[in-house]
């Protein structure tokens, strides 16, 4: 037995319509033989089928579905219909939702499956465009022009963005970088991806700790607070030289998934957390720029290695700040996460480039832009306002960014008005109460694997290292020097650990960059229905939109319920 597609002709004449039904073994064979003649003789063929199905006797579960009364039924030809012609009578397609049949092969799911294994989703247009331009020329069919449109538009959904609390339902791990088990992903799990798509812009996270790590060490090789330790010079050289080199081999190797991958660029742009680290590239070469060894630049630096270093920094202000503030599905308290401070950090090392560079009146300016906006995140982390998502427990690495701002702030302060005074003092004193209040939770930070997000340990303990080599200038004593050779002692070991770590898991074991899952999510949740938003009592809107009709209806339908309720628990 087997299904078989019949036509009968409606009363006017317009359109045919199928009909699937089961087929004895009798009928089988006279298909087959039907086939046979399609092929030696198309046009008997087609005179022998119109003779069948006119002297064809009507089975009876045709008549009884003559009797049924459908609110859709399914043309001939897929996607085509009578009722979407035009005035002359030509079929023109039809649009497809994809919720057919029941809603076997829904848009999200067909996403999902007709796409898993094809990494081109996520390649770049243009890139795309030239592969087709050199393949031979073909005319292509109806059916497969119709396929290729129905592929470019399942592409532009998949490249759409995704929406921000989305990352943080779907994803786990300290940078929202793992899949949670329930949630379903556009490519392969157990396949390995392209090397391009698996190297994510937290690496920058690496260049971070390095090229902080020369500003640490050229401190403590000229700072009189530190200068009975005598520290020789070349330290400072070496490891600047070693951050320039990590920089130019990431920047090279993330410039070549811009060209190649852009769409998966553009969606870890639209990650909550990932967003930030665009801000880290900039704020790496700046780095560079203050830790530069005498040696090299034994002069000040020209004011052009500022404008360069510090306009992407602007850029990207104007655009995240802007959406903070004018709200939407990005506003701060839906996307704010520990590692929102590094778009605040920038501002600071800014400021301190200005004042290296001469530029007291531009570190200023940037000086408050990055006090007013770490204020608003400082207030919105420590609240988790209602409207906000759930900081998930796995996101506890990143909490050390909290160090980086007030002690990056203090730092730039002395650095534009030359003296470490009360106001640097203050953002200081904030910076070693967070740093205390986070080393008493150690197992705050204990029970991950190992990743690339590790390195956000290292960038803020250096900072605060360095913040403490200040203070102790200003207040020379035996605690505050103390304090700042014990703070840059774990920061470097810290960074020691971390590189020797990152060595073996990327050359040895080969584990450092594992599939890069938290670009692959989907829009929306696959295999179930997704929550609708509760209904709360504070939510004045919904008050006011509901008619007094229609309010006192609800309220003598709840207490109904209620008396209900009571009786069943009598």
């Amino acid at each position: 037995m087997e299904m078989k597609e019949t036509k009968r002709t409606s009363p006017n004449g317009l359109s045919n319509f199928v009909d699937i039904h089961e087929v004895p073994e009798e009928e089988e064979e006279e298909e087959e033989d039907e086939h046979e003649c399609k092929r030696n003789k198309p046009v008997k063929a087609a005179d022998h089928k119109e003779k069948r199905m006119s002297n064809k006797p009507m089975k009876f579960h045709e008549v009884k579905r003559q009797n049924q009364n459908f609110g859709r039924q399914v043309s001939l030809e897929t996607g085509f219909s009578v009722l979407n012609g035009d005035k002359k009578g030509r079929k023109t397609a039809l649009p497809r939702s994809g919720n057919s049949f029941g809603g076997f092969g829904s848009a999200d799911r067909r996403e999902a499956e007709t796409r898993k294994g094809d990494f081109n989703i996520f390649r770049t247009k243009s890139s795309l465009v030239k592969q087709n331009s050199l393949l031979p020329f073909r005319k292509e069919s109806g059916i497969d022009s119709q396929y290729n449109d129905a592929s470019c538009g399942l592409d532009d959904s998949i490249n759409k963005s995704v929406p921000a609390g989305r990352y943080f339902a779907a994803l786990t791990g300290p940078e929202l970088d793992q899949v949670k088990d329930s949630e379903d992903i556009l490519l392969p799990k157990d396949k390995k991806w392209p090397f391009l798509l698996r190297f994510p812009i937290g690496c920058f996270g690496i260049c971070l700790g390095l090229s902080s790590q020369a500003i640490l060490w050229r401190a403590l090789a000229s700072s009189p607070a530190t200068r009975f330790l005598q520290i020789p010079p070349i330290i400072n050289l070496s490891i600047w030289l070693l951050a320039l080199s990590v920089l130019v081999a990431v920047s090279i190797t993330y410039t070549l998934k811009c060209a190649f991958y852009l769409e998966a660029v553009k969606r870890e742009y639209f990650h909550p957390v990932r967003v930030n680290f665009f801000f880290a590239p900039s704020i790496v070469c700046m780095f560079l720029a203050i830790g530069v060894p005498p040696c090299i630049a034994p002069g000040n630096l020209h004011p052009a290695v500022w404008c360069v270093f510090m306009a992407p920094i602007v850029f990207l202000d104007l655009k995240v700040y802007g959406q903070w503030l004018s709200g939407g599905k990005r506003r701060l308290c839906k996307v704010a996460n520990p590692s929102s401070h590094l778009s605040v950090v920038g501002n600071f090392v800014g400021a301190i480039l200005a004042a290296k560079v001469g530029w007291m009146e531009a570190g200023k300016f940037l000086w408050a832009i990055g006090f007013a906006h770490y204020l608003v995140v400082f207030v919105t982390l420590y609240q988790r306002l209602p409207t906000s998502e759930a900081l998930p427990k796995e996101l506890h690495p990143v909490y050390s960014m909290f160090i980086a701002t007030p002690a990056a702030a203090s730092i730039a302060w002395g650095a534009i008005y030359g003296e470490f005074d009360g106001l640097a003092r203050t953002c200081f004193f904030i910076a070693l109460f967070l740093y205390c209040s986070l080393i008493v939770r150690i197992n705050f930070f204990r029970g991950f694997q190992f990743s690339v997000a590790w390195w956000s340990y290292t960038f803020p303990m250096t900072t605060a290292s360095i913040a403490t080599i200040k203070y102790a200038e200003q207040v020379p004593c035996v605690i505050s020097k103390g304090l700042a050779l014990s703070l840059s002692l774990m920061s470097s070991t810290m960074v020691s650990v971390l590189f020797v770590s990152t060595l073996l898991h990327a050359f040895w074991w080969q584990t450092l960059f594992p599939n890069d899952l938290a670009i692959a999510i989907t829009k929306r949740r696959q295999g179930g229905k997704e929550r609708k938003p509760i209904k709360k009592a504070y939510d004045i809107r919904r008050w006011t939109k509901q008619s007094p009709l229609s309010l006192v209806s609800g309220m003598r339908k709840q207490n109904s319920e209620e008396k209900d309720g009571d009786e069943v628990e009598k």
